[in-house]
């Protein structure tokens, strides 16, 4: 793997083998074929080898994938073997809901703080955290050894809340603001724009109906 540029559709399916592993460790299965495990994805055979063979492989013929073995390499992989400290900006009602959401513990990334400018959220307590003003964002990345940042607010305050981020040290930002950040190229940034994908979700919703008028019309010109 060394030297080589994994595509990010590769990458992007890694988390979904990922859940898919664990649910078949909850189950109790200890190996799983590539045919098998398709069937579970709806992703081909050939397409799972050719993805986990960019890794090296790991299956056996004639075995197939041994499932904790498998989900441990892909977790590893992923670095969700390791723990990420976070920091989430952004105290409203999405910043609550991701810092309630005990899921992410489990996978090595730990909530060390909020942040919010509102005067009347300064001071509440998510899940053990307490909310701080922005004034004191800098010195406790430093105190605490941050790398991950979560963007929840207004796109007007993002740009800037972002490059006093990236000045402080952080080196992964999770962008639920609805803008492009400007950052540096050694700063990873994971756009998440919920309306985006609400309108993709729209799209197929749309086509599918459409298609099937065209299919209902064209069955009434033939009758």
């Amino acid at each position: 793997m060394e030297g080589r540029e994994i595509s990010k559709a590769v990458i992007g399916r890694l988390p979904r083998y990922y859940r898919y592993l664990g649910e078949l460790l909850e189950l109790g299965v200890e190996r799983i074929s590539s045919n098998e495990l398709s069937m579970r994805m709806k992703v081909t055979a050939s397409q799972i080898r050719q993805d986990l063979n960019n890794f090296g492989g790991f299956g056996q013929q004639g075995y197939g994938y041994n499932v904790k073995y498998l989900y441990t390499e892909i977790g590893k992989i992923l670095g969700v073997d390791r723990q990420h400290n976070l920091i989430i900006i952004g105290a409203g009602n999405l910043g609550q809901a991701i810092a309630n959401y005990a899921n992410f513990e489990k996978r090595g990334f730990m909530i060390k703080g909020m942040f919010d400018i509102n005067p009347r959220l300064i001071g509440l307590v998510v899940r053990g955290i307490e909310i701080c003003g922005v004034d004191d964002l800098e010195q406790f990345i430093a105190d605490n050894d941050v790398q991950m940042a979560a963007l929840t607010i207004p796109k007007t305050k993002a740009s800037e809340i972002a490059d006093r981020l990236v000045h402080a040290g952080i080196k992964a930002i999770w962008n639920f603001a609805h803008v492009d950040l400007n950052v540096p190229e050694d700063v990873v940034v994971e756009n998440v724009h919920l309306s985006e994908s609400l309108m993709r979700l729209s799209y197929r919703v749309c086509s599918m109906q459409d298609q099937k008028k065209e299919q209902e019309d064209e069955g009434e010109e033939l009758s």
